[in-house]
Formats: structure tokens, sequence, C-alpha cells
């Protein structure tokens, strides 16, 4: 049987000609996002900063998007993956500046305004925004506006005055987000908390003391630790405001299923669960839950898997500030080398986890 290649279309003409091959030839990297190139004897296309021999420019296409070079039906190069954002510092300077002009404007800017702003097209920052930060131009928006708004309403300002301080053209739009944003009302998250019902108990389990707290909505943290004392003054710091309902026989049920779930992983917790944080640490803790018992993945992999593999020390930060212990199985994440790193429950405990979870599976 005899194979045959598959033709390559010829370019168009020479870029010789093009003043883009310049920048090429130089292997520009301000270059990469703004413009590609096809090489019609490799059957490849590439960013203008690719490190591979430079091609003759009469069999070079030069193109203005990158859809126009995926057009030609060649395959991304290997070595300068012109599909992924750069990774060039030029690059994270401008995500920077990107970040700013989010922060200081009154309203949200789209993503066209971005893009124009920062010399990219809106496709290329799209995913260099995203793959810097872990979240996308709108999220990290709408995570400034969050935070302003909390921020505003922390200072004792009125809640009218912290939506329009914060970006929201209007109050409708605003109070259709207030619960995913505070976690509460904007007058309750206002006073700390005040009035807001949380039952709690506090339990003994095989990995020590153990703390149970739910408010309304669901399970809001799982706090594990030697001193029991410790754990409720914890639950106090973090909503100081807030009726702490303590031995209420009801409440032990849920308790009962906690520390189930730690001694036996795999059994999973069928509890809701009233999950406060932000977009980035949502999408992280969200991917930890998809991660079977018994197995492990590092931090590279799970900031690979939500969609920014430059995020990792960010997914790590989102690891140390999850408030579920187990539920959200954050002790499933280890270092590259698959050595135990840090648990903010003492890395004493994820190796018991962890060894729990591998035998159980057998």
């Amino acid at each position: 049987m005899t194979l045959t290649r598959k033709p390559r279309p010829p370019a168009q003409a020479s870029a010789g000609s093009d003043p883009r091959w310049a920048r090429i030839a130089a292997r520009d990297k301000t270059a990469d996002g703004h413009l590609w190139y096809s090489v019609s004897t490799t059957g490849v296309y590439c960013r203008p900063s690719c490190p591979s021999r430079l091609a003759k420019p009469e069999n070079v296409q030069i193109h203005d998007s990158l859809e126009s070079a995926k057009a030609t039906g060649f395959r991304p190069c290997k070595r300068c993956k012109p599909d992924a954002a750069s990774s060039g510092i030029g690059d994270t300077t401008l995500i920077v500046k990107a970040c700013r002009i989010i922060e200081e404007s009154e309203e949200e800017p789209s993503l066209q305004a971005l893009a124009r702003a920062v010399d990219r097209s809106p496709s290329y920052f799209h995913r260099l925004f995203k793959a810097t930060t872990g979240i996308t131009p709108k999220d990290y928006a709408a995570a400034h506006r969050a935070a302003k708004v909390r921020c505003g309403l922390a200072s004792g300002s009125r809640i009218t005055e912290a939506i329009y301080d914060a970006g929201f053209n209007s109050s409708g739009r605003f109070y259709e987000k207030s619960k995913d944003m505070l976690g509460m009302t904007p007058s309750r998250y206002r006073d700390g908390g005040r009035n807001e019902v949380i039952k709690f108990a506090v339990g003994q389990s095989s990995l020590g003391a153990m703390l149970v707290a739910s408010t309304g909505s669901g399970v809001a943290a799982i706090l594990l630790g030697d001193d029991p004392d410790a754990l409720v003054r914890e639950l106090q710091d973090r909503f100081p405001k807030a009726c702490l309902v303590g031995a209420d026989s009801s409440y032990e049920a849920v308790v009962a299923q906690v520390i189930g779930l730690i001694e036996e992983p795999r059994i999973g917790l069928d509890l809701p669960l009233d999950v406060r944080g932000t977009a980035f640490q949502k999408r992280v803790w969200n991917a930890l839950q998809n991660v079977p018992a018994g197995t492990t993945v590092s931090y590279t992999e799970i900031a690979q898997r939500i969609g920014a593999p430059k995020s990792v020390r960010a997914v790590a930060g989102a690891c140390a500030a999850n408030k579920l212990a187990v539920a959200i199985p954050c002790h499933r994440v280890v270092r590259n080398d698959g050595a135990l790193s840090g648990y903010a429950w003492g890395v004493e405990r994820k190796r018991i986890l962890i060894d729990r979870e591998a035998s159980q599976s057998v």
C-alpha cells in the first residue's frame, strides 16, 4: 500500500514583501497575538516568536487572526504552541494593565474595549487573560464589584450607595446576584451576619475534634483541630454577629453524616453545602469535588483542569481558603512529585485521609 502525503496549498504570495515579515524574521514576541503565519512546506502554523528554523518567505503566508491560520488546515506548531496564550513577561504586563482598567472603570468594560486598550485581538486577549488569572475578564469584573460591595457595606455605607459605587447601574442587577456575592442579604452582611442563625456542633472523629456548622442554605463549615474551643472561636470570628446555636439535638444527624464521611470517604456526603468564595475559588473547589476518593492530583493538574495552567499558586491559595474539610477534598491535592504539602488542618491529617481512601478503594 502506497501512502500519499496530503498536498499542501501553496502560499498566496511571498511574505518577504510584507512589512510584517521583518517581525517574524526577528522573532518579535511583541507581535504575538497580533499575527500568525503558516508554512506550506511543513504544514504548520506558528506565532511570530516561534524559535524553529526560519522558513523561506516564499513558503510563508501571514495571517491577521488565529482563525485564519487554522483555516489553512495545517496543524499548530508543537514548539511555539500558537493556540495557547504566550507566557512572556510582556503579556503579563498587558493583563495587569487590563485588570487596572477593570478596577478603575465605573461600569464593566466590554471585552472588545479591553482588547483594544492592550492592542490585542478579543479572542487572543480572552484566552490570555484566563490563562494568566484563572478566570475570564467578565468574572474578574464581577469579583471586583463584589469586593467593592462588601467593602462598602463593611464600612457602614448605605446599601444603595455601596451598590452604585461598585459599578452596578441598577439595584435590580445587583440583587439578582447578591446571594452569590455575599452569602446573605446585603443588610445582614453589613451588620456582620446579624440575626443569621447558624447551627453548629462539636464532635470527635478519628482525626480529632471536629466542628460542623450550617446556615439555612447548607453546611458552611467543617473544621478540624485539636482544641474544640479554638474551633468555636474560629467560627465566631467568621460570623461575628450571627446567632450561633449549639447543642441542638436535631443537628446531630448532620454531624453524624460528616463523621461518616471522614471515616468512610467513599460513601460521599448527601448534604447541601453553603459554599462562599470568589469565582476562582469556587472553580477550584468544584474541580476538587470531581477528584475520586482514593486518588490524588497535583496543583498543576487542577490548574489545567479549570483552564488556568498558569494559576498553580492561586490554586494552592484556594485550597488553603477552603473551610469545608473533606466535603471539598483539598487533601487530595499533592505536589508534582507526589509529596504532601501544607494542609489547613495539619499534614498528618492529610496523610491519614489519603491513606484511608487508598485502602478503601482496593
